[in-house]
């Protein structure tokens, strides 16, 4: 990771807004865990929390005191070299610590934050607050994401807010088709913002001429395709993706229902029409594949995503590409835990690109490399199309 110097304020300002993100919810929110990739709440409060307790002030706060010494074990999400950590299909069975006691232990790492902060600090502290920040705005849309899966699989689809407007910008840009020239492209960060290390390591890619769509696929769109019998012919399916719609029976996009002839999607304020000129969202890569094949048309590589993005809006739906998750040239894992954080899983995921209406603000750019496995669908995701 890099970074420039960031501000304490940032830091409380970050922690304010996910904890109001929690306000409207119940106790009884906090805990379930309705799939093994979507966490709890009260384990994300607690997991962004340890990150700064492990990474700051474990190691560079004298004389500081863990809150409570098996949080460790509890809220480690994948870093090894921490120690041994609970079972991540486990973290729904957390019923204690109590959510109070949870916000206890933000609050007290918060102080201490702030008085490691109050003395001279290095540049590696600033850019390990820095990237604590933008650790737990990725964990902000994932609250988004995993509370709204949660609600979906309750018997009576509960909801967050009324009238579900939360998180349902349909505007689309206008359609038209972006011409980029053949030519060679440097890809990658620069510049001393913060990004991730998947980023670093720009380089020169040979791209070939291309026409890029300057809008996001849209439910009406989908909608033809599923109509045409999308899901029921195999010619437009990668192998993988087939056995995923044999084996799962999928016959429409995750949130869709079609109630007595009428199409509704499931949201923030429960079951609404579809609005036909909605962008797309919550479809998987095996979805956005075959939608493009069907199409007569492809997704975009991440680099030709990169290449065309400052000619078009980005920002409603993470974007599929067609691009496997590679490191860059050059790419050097860092030492320590933090080396764990994108690296190994660097394996069997596909890069989206852009941003959604989930994601934190300034939480946004345009080399950011998201990445998913081809099966997942609980993200706002969408399709961009190539021709």
């Amino acid at each position: 990771m890099q970074s420039t110097i960031t501000s304490i304020e940032h830091y409380f300002s970050t922690r304010k807004r996910t904890e109001k993100f929690c306000q409207p919810l119940s106790i009884e929110d906090y805990t379930p865990q309705v799939v093994e990739h979507a966490s709890p709440i009260k384990w994300q409060l607690g997991h962004t929390t340890w990150f700064f307790e492990t990474f700051l002030l474990n190691k560079h706060l004298k004389g500081y005191e863990c809150f409570n010494k098996q949080f460790n074990f509890l809220f480690n999400s994948y870093y090894n070299n921490v120690g041994k950590r609970i079972a991540r299909n486990h973290r729904g069975v957390l019923t204690r610590p109590s959510v109070e006691e949870v916000y206890k232990y933000r609050h007290y790492v918060d102080r201490h934050i702030e008085l490691l902060f109050s003395q001279e600090v290095t540049p590696e502290l600033h850019e390990l607050l820095t990237t604590g920040i933008h650790h737990e705005e990725q964990h902000q849309e994932l609250m988004y994401t995993d509370l709204k899966l949660m609600f979906y699989h309750h018997p009576f689809k509960t909801t967050y807010e009324k009238g579900g407007s939360l998180l349902l910008d349909s505007n689309n840009s206008a359609l038209e088709w972006i011409d980029i020239k053949e030519g060679v492209y440097n890809i990658g960060h620069e510049g001393t913002e913060f990004c991730y290390d998947n980023e670093l390591g720009r380089h020169k890619t040979y791209i070939n001429s291309f026409s890029i769509c300057s809008h996001l696929v849209t439910n009406e769109e989908y909608m033809a395709f599923i109509n045409d019998g999308g899901y029921k012919k195999f010619e437009y399916w990668l192998d993988e993706g087939w056995a995923w719609v044999q084996n799962n029976n999928i016959t429409q996009p995750l949130y869709w229902e079609e109630i007595d002839g009428k199409w509704y999607e499931f949201t923030y304020g429960g079951d609404q029409r579809l609005h036909p000129q909605g962008i797309l969202a919550h479809i998987n890569f095996y979805e956005a594949d075959a939608f493009a094949r069907w199409k007569g048309m492809r997704l975009p590589t991440e680099f030709e995503w990169e290449v065309a993005a400052q000619q078009f809006e980005w920002g409603k739906r993470w974007e599929w590409t067609n691009s496997a998750y590679l490191p860059y040239p050059n790419f050097k894992t860092a030492e320590g835990a933090l080396g764990e954080y994108n690296g190994k899983f660097m394996i069997n995921t596909m890069v989206l690109r852009g941003a959604s209406v989930a994601t934190s603000p300034n939480h946004s750019r345009i080399t950011y490399r998201n990445f998913f496995h081809p099966h997942f669908r609980w993200q706002y995701t969408g399709i961009r199309l190539v021709k």
